[in-house]
């Protein structure tokens, strides 16, 4: 399989990132297109029509929710290159994509570059009801699938209880049309894009000088309508030496 990968991170992915290391994004900043859209997406279409049952998951009562998002996203798609019309979406790519009610998320995981999370609180905590998760780092979704926010982290390290406290003010405190974003970025020795591993088989963390830095810009936003949060990952792997 041919390498996926941007020629660079942009500029405000370079610095160092702290957990959670949150800061306000632009309302419309939530979905990018960069220049491996053409290659992501070909892997991402693969993916969905092959091992659909590995990268989509929606609680049925998220439906509604999920429309929503689908339908927000149409806002934003003009903007970057698409063109929306009475036959479909024309990508930038030349694809065309027909959107499907009763499958948005899988719409979704044909147009954009993005993974997307459906989190919606339930009690005390925000639960994950829906995903298109293409591009896993190290995680499975079926074992995330309805599990809330301390169950998804689980067992990452860093993630104790004092910061799992903060990352659930943050999905509480975020507001309608002023999302929040940060980056992680990880040494990986593999390039491979689609790295799902189970929470009882950690991947052994690859230091300096591995030959790819994977990285991933979040944002998370949520739904005027619904209420749920979305939480996108668009994930860049580069060279060492364009990180």
């Amino acid at each position: 399989m041919s390498l996926i990968l941007q020629h660079s991170l942009p500029p405000e992915m370079r610095a160092p990132s702290r957990l959670p290391g949150t800061a306000p994004a632009a309302s419309d900043d939530w979905l990018r297109v960069d220049d491996a859209y053409a290659g992501q997406m070909a892997r991402r279409i693969d993916l969905l029509e092959t091992r659909a049952a590995e990268v989509l998951f929606l609680d049925p009562t998220a439906l509604g929710a999920a429309r929503e998002v689908l339908a927000q996203a149409r806002h934003l798609l003009p903007g970057l290159g698409f063109e929306d019309g009475p036959d479909g979406i024309r990508c930038p790519d030349g694809r065309l994509v027909v959107a499907d009610q009763s499958d948005p998320l899988g719409t979704l995981g044909r147009l954009v570059q993005e993974d997307i999370c459906l989190m919606r609180k339930e009690g005390a905590e925000h639960v994950l009801v829906g995903a298109v998760l293409c591009f896993p780092a190290s995680w499975r979704l079926a074992e995330k699938a309805g599990r809330p926010l301390v169950g998804i982290h689980a067992p990452v390290a860093e993630y104790d209880d004092a910061l799992a406290r903060r990352v659930q003010r943050l999905f509480d405190g975020v507001r309608v049309g002023r999302p929040l974003w940060r980056f992680n970025r990880l040494w990986y020795e593999d390039p491979e894009l689609f790295q799902p591993r189970s929470r009882v088989a950690p991947r052994a963390m690859a230091g300096a000088p591995a030959p790819y830095v994977r990285s991933e810009r979040q944002c998370i936003l949520r739904m005027p309508d619904s209420d749920v949060c979305v939480f996108t990952i668009h994930t860049y792997v580069v060279r060492a030496g364009d990180a």
